[in-house]
């Protein structure tokens, strides 16, 4: 089959798993072990995105300083990588949209600002029989939206980055795709609206894994 695309990227937080609960949990676990008020996962979900480090520095007081935040990922960053996966779930038809991608051809990889320590276990539990590549935020390679991630991801799969979609749910993502100059789909069933996406610049919007696999394969 001559595709447009030889390989699918997405983000993982809110594109391929429903995580809020246990990020949430995380957070409030961090927050309450040092005495600071708790969060809803409502007030969060703006938030997430960016990374555990941008996470904690938004829901501290301005001014905060790099160590009191360091000190946080220090309880919030083993914490979640063991409670990473208490709840959170692939979203109804991902898996078996994935596995139809990957039987067409396609190379697919997971990619995350998620610290890997807690990404490997859910791609352990989830993600495992795909043979995809799955990789969460590394000291040693840039961490979204700069393009270096996906970059690896292409080199490691050994597919042309130019023809790779990256699949996201957030302005985060949109971004990553387009320092990455590449195309991007957003979904609609993860942490932001469809008017968000939309005023971020979106361009490709898909309410369904369905309605997804039909435009990578049209």
């Amino acid at each position: 089959m001559n595709m447009k695309y030889q390989a699918v990227f997405f983000d993982l937080d809110g594109t391929v798993i429903d995580s809020l609960r246990d990020i949430a949990d995380a957070v409030n676990h961090t927050m309450r072990h040092f005495g600071l008020r708790e969060w809803t996962a409502a007030e969060l979900r703006p938030r997430l995105g960016w990374g555990a480090g941008t996470l904690l520095r938004s829901v501290m007081p301005e001014g905060t300083s790099e160590d009191d935040v360091e000190a946080l990922l220090r309880h919030y960053k083993p914490y979640y990588a063991v409670h990473a996966s208490d709840h959170s779930r692939p979203f109804d038809g991902i898996v078996p949209m994935m596995a139809r991608l990957r039987d067409a051809g396609l190379k697919l990889a997971i990619l995350s600002n998620k610290p890997d320590t807690a990404v490997q276990p859910l791609h352990d539990k989830y993600f495992a029989d795909l043979s995809l590549l799955s990789m969460g935020e590394r000291p040693d390679i840039a961490r979204k939206p700069a393009p270096d991630m996906l970059a690896y991801a292409a080199d490691r799969l050994g597919v042309d980055l130019r023809r790779t979609l990256y699949v996201g749910d957030s302005e985060v993502d949109i971004d990553t795709a387009r320092n990455t100059g590449i195309d991007c789909a957003c979904v609609t069933w993860g942490f932001r609206t469809r008017d968000e996406l939309l005023r971020a610049g979106a361009t490709v919007i898909v309410d369904t894994p369905e309605a997804l696999e039909r435009y990578i394969m049209k």
